[in-house]
């Protein structure tokens, strides 16, 4: 092999021609027009189910059939566009998260990535068949090895049984962190730092069950040069999410995409969400009505978030977020990693990725 090329990725039976996992983001922002896309170049593409529901019309009524129908569709949709390999996000914090996966399980998506919290209380039964056979390949977004820890003791004593991979998320993602908020700026909690600590962890559990569990660094990964540098360090494979906002399959708005384009450095905050985890964001009017101590009064038809403190929430991010992705920016927010500021004009997925191979193939040839 060509070093300059960059190596497939490997998840059990399932091989990615080129190491790009595009990161799930929620409330409508990647569904099936960007997953097939990531799909059909060689990558990895991910449907986010956080609050997909949204998309059908009795979302306020039926909220739980709803994210299950949207789903369903989403999943359909993206294999008749792809042959390629298809994955759903899904947030171990939302009260229908065991739902989905079975959603997921039953449309035959090819891996389920769990976030916004430890996956240690799934049913078997949507893991492993009655022959112990794992109907879904599952890999959990942690940020930390001792969460990475916490998730294989538990899945080793309760299921004999280890996660397909690991995504491993640094502090300069965009959306939710799971870093506490002094820890953001931390140089201790940077990605550099944890990845080589969960791969350590992991190490054990390969030997013992026999089978290669992959670590895929999320966060801040920006050009070909980054994949270049973390797959040196032991990486198997990247998370992007920023770089595929803004490209003409993203499923966002166009409206959505021109704020990436246009935001500063000094434009992305952190800010404290209603779910109780730190965020980060593009800053605007909306944020700092916010933050200035405004509430915007709502109904909440389901609790979609466990953590959610509906009662004293200043406005709903369920709805915020949807607004965002219809480009209704006077209602809400986009989440963005803090690289968005550096994004400056729409691409197509297939021309970022042959621009992160050229980026790649420079990096690794100097």
């Amino acid at each position: 092999m060509d070093l300059r090329e960059m190596p497939a990725l490997r998840i059990g039976d399932l091989e990615a021609k080129i190491p790009i996992i595009q990161g799930g983001m929620g409330v409508g922002i990647s569904l099936s027009e960007l997953a097939s896309a990531v799909a059909n170049e060689g990558g990895i593409g991910i449907i986010s189910t956080a609050g997909i529901g949204m998309l059908e019309p009795d979302f306020n009524k039926n909220f739980r059939e709803a994210n299950q129908r949207a789903l369903r569709k989403e999943i359909k949709k993206a294999r008749r566009m792809t042959t390629g390999i298809i994955g759903v996000n899904i947030l171990v914090a939302c009260s229908d998260s065991h739902d989905l996966m079975q959603v997921a399980v039953d449309e035959g998506a090819d891996l389920a990535f769990l976030g916004a919290g430890l996956p240690l209380n799934i049913p078997e039964k949507l893991l492993l068949d009655d022959s112990g056979k794992a109907r879904i390949k599952v890999v959990p977004i942690v940020s930390s090895a001792r969460a990475a820890g916490i998730i294989l003791r538990s899945w080793k004593r309760n299921y004999n049984h280890v996660p397909d991979a690991m995504v491993v998320e640094g502090p300069l993602a965009g959306g939710h962190l799971g870093f506490k908020k002094e820890q953001i700026g931390n140089p201790d909690y940077i990605l550099e730092k944890i990845l080589p600590e969960v791969i350590s962890v992991i190490k054990p559990y390969e030997e013992h069950f026999n089978r290669s569990i992959p670590v895929i660094a999320a966060g801040g990964l920006y050009t070909g040069a980054d994949i270049y540098n973390i797959i040196r360090m032991g990486a198997q494979g990247v998370q992007m999410a920023t770089r595929f906002v803004v490209t003409h399959e993203c499923d966002a708005s166009m409206k959505f995409k021109e704020t990436y384009i246009e935001c500063e450095k000094e434009d992305l905050v952190i800010i404290d969400s209603p779910v109780g985890l730190p965020g980060r964001a593009i800053n605007n009017r909306f944020l700092n009505e916010v933050s200035s101590g405004i509430k915007r009064p709502f109904k909440c038809p389901w609790k979609c978030l466990r953590t959610c403190d509906i009662e004293n929430s200043p406005y709903c991010i369920c709805i915020a977020l949807t607004n965002a992705k219809k480009g209704k920016f006077e209602y809400g927010f986009a989440f963005a990693g803090a690289n968005a500021y550096r994004v400056d004009k729409i691409t197509s997925v297939k021309e970022l990725i042959a621009t992160l191979k050229d980026e790649y193939a420079v990096a690794a040839a100097s």
